[in-house]
């Protein structure tokens, strides 16, 4: 089957639905239709673009927190 022959079987399998279930039909349309405009596409990753962006590390950032000294 190609796409116009598709098209075709659609057109008339609506044709042919009751009208509670083409205003049900016509409700998920919309809403894909509108969830489809809100999703954005992801943009690329740009390598280094954070850098710079912490301006101070404490100098014991790697030593071990006194804290978990029970669990070590």
């Amino acid at each position: 089957m190609n796409t116009s022959e598709i098209k075709i079987q659609l057109f008339r399998e609506i044709d042919n639905l009751a009208e509670d279930s083409l205003l049900e039909l016509r409700g998920l349309v919309l809403s894909f239709i509108s969830h489809k405009q809100i999703v954005k596409p992801k943009r690329k990753r740009i390598f280094g673009s954070m850098k710079g962006a912490v301006k101070y590390m404490s100098p014991d950032f790697n030593e071990p927190l006194s804290e978990f000294n029970d669990y070590m």
